[in-house]
């Protein structure tokens, strides 16, 4: 890359290996912690109360301390299995590896983009991100790896698909066509800081669905354009003697005509594909309804089908990987199942590692309260502040972008700021609704470039199966105008929705009276 962006990808890489940028980060955070600690930097807690009903008092605490030594040594093997992504991105990959190494994944994409518009391929990449969503942490596992596939199928560039995917999935995490269980969690939240205001007030789990569908055509397009004329044209060439052959054969044979055998193995795969999802819908639909909570709210009722999704991947690779590999020959018995298993599973030895100093770094930042403690007071400035309802709003996306940098989960992060935003807002007028759209907006923008978002490692190991050398600054490089360009326009989108007065949902308007 050239420029600014050149710029960034050439300082990035010159960074050490990730696994000792986290390793630096845990002696920062240790030697920060304890100056905060003694300097009794601290911050009232906005929901937490004691047995007084005072808010309880959050202090900055050193992880110097006996009882955080003894947590760091005691509770090592547990923080490190017990670190988000992990046990995702390991049953996925178990099912993904034996679809790659049968040649299923290969061979699927390679039919499926042959006939297929190229130019079509990043915003259906980018549309299908976006609603994946719906899968949460399936989707970073599953599609963004076969968004490199697809690209590579169709004789453009792994890493731009790659790049759209991530985009999609992760910038536009808010953006969807359809509310799902994120708005479930985020609009619980939203009713208990708005009780404290209205204690009448319910939260709509649509309330944000006409704003969310008009984010996704906001940002489909700022996908398509950064992708195809900003990002793709810069990326270096793919080296194909550098790739295992798997990987390879795609970029070689993307477009070539496909077999007899692969078409058999295309059809039974497909067979498999369709066993794999009625059983799935005979669970969610059938006799004692397995995947569905009837006991619970209505929005939360198929969280066990969502929570489910990683499990289902995996048995929808394994079965269509299977039924291929019987066809093509590929897999002539167990044996090469468990084989390729192995395979998978070394491809994410170097995951491994990173996944050990990042969720170690991760738990110990969470232990020093300096997270929460920047959150709270970060917050507090905002409600001081005396604004336009745009200005105000722009000003909390800005806010909760640049905490997004810091803490990655978004109810995590709506937890802490809920509490004051939300009445705040209210008593100047805007909707417990609007305060939540505007949080959103900034919630998924500046996940594609903070490395403590827990899949960025994932991502970055996804690049380099392509491109060995693909470093840190490669990767933010090429996701940076993917971030602030959809921050950008996420912010415009804000302002044009609370000027116009546009409604949010159903039912659900930008302003409120008490």
């Amino acid at each position: 890359m050239t420029g600014f962006l050149g710029w960034i990808e050439r300082s990035g890489n010159k960074l050490p290996d990730p696994v000792f940028i986290f390793i630096y980060c845990i002696l920062a955070v240790v030697v920060i912690s304890v100056i905060c600690a003694l300097a009794g930097v601290s911050a009232l807690h906005p929901t937490q109360v004691d047995a007084a009903g005072n808010a309880i008092v959050v202090s900055a605490e050193s992880l110097l301390s006996g009882s955080n030594i003894q947590r760091l040594l005691v509770d090592m093997p547990g923080t490190f299995t017990g670190f988000h992504p992990l046990g995702y991105v390991l049953v996925v990959m178990l099912g993904a590896g034996v679809a790659e190494r049968s040649g299923f994944f290969g061979t699927a994409m390679s039919g499926a983009m042959s006939k297929a518009p190229i130019f079509l391929l990043t915003p259906a990449v980018a549309l299908i991100g976006m609603i994946g969503n719906l899968a949460t942490d399936a989707a970073y596992v599953v599609l963004i790896p076969l968004a490199g596939v697809a690209f590579a199928a169709a004789g453009r560039h792994p890493i731009a698909g790659i790049a759209t995917a991530f985009a999609g999935v992760s910038g536009g995490f808010s953006a969807n066509l359809l509310p799902g269980q994120l708005d479930a969690l985020l609009f619980g939240i939203t009713e208990a800081a708005a009780e404290t205001i209205q204690p009448t007030w319910d939260a709509n789990i649509a309330g944000n669905a006409y704003f969310i569908i008009g984010m996704t055509f906001v940002f489909l397009p700022v996908i398509w354009f950064v992708t195809d004329k900003i990002i793709e044209p810069k990326l270096a060439p793919i080296n194909t003697d550098d790739l295992e052959s798997s990987t390879a054969g795609v970029i070689k044979d993307g477009n070539a005509a496909l077999t007899a055998n692969e078409i058999a193995g295309l059809k039974r795969a497909g067979l498999a594909a369709l066993a794999i999802i009625a059983v799935f819908v005979f669970l969610t639909v059938g006799p004692g309804t397995p995947l569905v909570d009837e006991s619970a709210i209505p929005q939360a009722r198929y969280n066990p089908l969502y929570r489910s999704l990683v499990a289902g991947f995996f048995i929808f690779f394994l079965a269509a990987g299977w039924a291929y590999g019987s066809a093509t020959g590929t897999v002539t018995g167990h044996r090469d199942i468990v084989k390729m298993m192995s395979g998978a599973m070394a491809d994410l030895s170097y995951y491994l590692v990173l996944a050990f100093t990042a969720a170690h770094f991760v738990a110990m930042f969470n232990w020093s309260n300096l997270g929460l403690i920047f959150a709270i007071k970060g917050a507090a400035v905002l409600e001081s502040s005396s604004l336009p309802d745009a200005a105000l709003l722009s000003l909390i996306i800005v806010f909760g972008s640049i905490i997004n940098l810091f803490i990655g989960s978004a109810s995590a992060k709506w937890a802490l700021l809920a509490p004051v935003l939300v009445p705040m807002l209210m008593l100047v007028g805007i909707s417990p609704e609007m305060s939540t759209a505007a949080y959103r907006v900034g919630d998924g923008a500046t996940n594609i470039i903070t490395p403590l978002m827990p899949y960025f490692p994932l991502i970055l190991i996804f690049c380099q199966r392509w491109q060995k050398q693909f470093g840190l600054g490669s990767l933010a490089a090429t996701m940076l105008p993917y971030s602030m360009l959809m921050l950008g326009s996420g912010i415009l989108m804000t302002v044009i929705w609370v000027v116009l007065g546009i409604p949010l949902g159903p039912n659900a308007s930008v302003g409120f009276s008490l």
